[in-house]
């Protein structure tokens, strides 16, 4: 596939944009799919914050409750007006079922994009030799790709990985040279094996070695992208052409604001002196922040509980119910709030709230004069590691049979 020539770089200037099939993501970030967190919601967050640039892919979708037009499903894969391209990533393990989701999406128009996803580490999903598992079995993996490229047609295929199962089972390299031999677009590769889940440090080392076994197709990088000095720093020692950014933008969507200023055109990383600006969200009981943070952001609590508001609020407006929005609000609540003088009551109290008015009052609360504590930067989220990988009965004993994966193995409900 012919790409489209990229200006010499220098060691203290990362490349600025990616081309992902007919799309061109400037700055060249992703954000990761991740199960009851990249829902419409949050995407359009995360936009805000950008002014739009950049990729922003839906939570995981099953492809038998895609074809099976599971209801929950259906509502995942809603894209607000504004969204382009619209990134669908898709889960399956039966070659048959994950064409016919693709020739779905095609025909309805349902996404620009799509994206599969071979790098979820739960067990849930391994027990089925779905997610990170299934690379082991290499003619599985090429059967896949095959059938979605093919039922894609001018929709452009990417996927997502983990280095291997564990130490003794590596997979990436040969992952990445099927997928060029099948057309798929792009590679992402979480520099961690589904062994490791999310602890210890991420290799990117690995990320390297991929991007020198396949340069014909864009590589992006995944894994300890906490800020967007890491976002660039990995570009540069990796020779990566983009990032996916997944827990470190965790209770912090303006960290696409930051990325932008790194990745603009023209500058060489970080952008001393721009101004990232926190939205001005109205929040009732206090006025809606106006100020810029100079550099990447920094917002005083004050921001940060209009962004809480702001997030809360689309859930309900999203899930069409106020209870229900605010319930979903409730996961992100510890997120929002690391580092800052909260106290751990008030956290307690935050995180069961189940009316917008409820929220209000508790943030109304808060010291919000509170400017951004050192503890909120750095990882978050998960960062527990697993020794076992929970995998289908005698999944390892061959890399290449693959008898026994059939349609009843795929998982009917989505988002991880």
């Amino acid at each position: 596939m012919t790409q489209t020539p990229q200006p010499p770089q220098t060691p203290h200037q990362p490349r600025t944009r990616l081309r992902i099939g007919p799309h061109m993501v400037q700055p060249p970030v992703v954000l990761a799919p991740m199960a009851g967190i990249t829902n419409a919601p949050f995407r359009t967050l995360c936009r805000e914050f950008s002014g739009g640039k950049g990729l922003f892919v839906s939570e995981m979708i099953t492809t038998r409750a895609l074809v099976e037009r599971d209801a929950k499903t259906m509502r995942l894969i809603h894209f607000d007006g504004s969204e382009k391209p619209r990134s669908i990533q898709l889960y399956g393990v039966d070659p048959m079922t994950v064409g016919k989701a693709v020739q779905m999406i095609v025909s309805e128009d349902l996404a620009d994009h799509i994206d599969l996803n071979f790098g979820c580490p739960v067990p849930k999903v391994t027990r089925k030799g779905g997610g990170s598992a299934l690379p082991y079995k290499r003619h599985l993996l090429r059967s896949i790709l095959r059938e979605a490229v093919t039922a894609a047609g001018p929709l452009p295929v990417t996927m997502k990985m983990r280095k291997g199962i564990d130490d003794d089972h590596i997979t990436f390299l040969d992952a990445g040279r099927i997928a060029v031999e099948e057309g798929v677009t792009a590679i992402a590769l979480h520099g961690r094996t589904a062994a490791q889940h999310y602890g210890g440090t991420a290799d990117w080392d690995a990320i390297a070695r991929l991007k020198e076994a396949v340069p014909e197709i864009p590589v992006l990088g995944n894994g300890d992208i906490w800020s967007a000095d890491d976002a660039v720093r990995m570009m540069r020692e990796t020779g990566c052409d983009g990032v996916v950014v997944g827990r470190g933008c965790l209770g912090r969507p303006w960290l696409f604001g930051d990325l932008v200023a790194a990745f603009e055109p023209g500058q060489e990383g970080p952008v001393d002196g721009s101004e990232v600006p926190v939205p001005g969200y109205e929040v009732p009981g206090y006025e809606a922040p106006g100020s810029e943070a100079p550099g990447y952001a920094r917002p005083t609590l004050k921001e940060v509980a209009a962004v809480m508001r702001r997030h809360a609020e689309l859930l309900a407006e999203w899930l069409e119910d106020e209870e229900r929005g605010v319930i979903d609000f409730r996961k992100h609540v510890a997120w929002y709030t690391k580092g800052f003088s909260v106290g751990s009551e008030m956290r307690k109290r935050l995180a069961i709230t189940s009316s917008l008015a409820e929220l209000d009052a508790l943030l109304a609360e808060l010291d919000l004069d509170q400017e951004w504590p050192p503890g909120a930067d750095g990882p978050r989220g998960r960062t527990s590691g697993r020794n076992r990988v929970v995998l289908p009965d005698g999944w390892l004993d061959d890399p290449y049979d693959c008898a026994g994966v059939g349609a009843d193995a795929e998982l009917d409900t989505s988002g991880g």
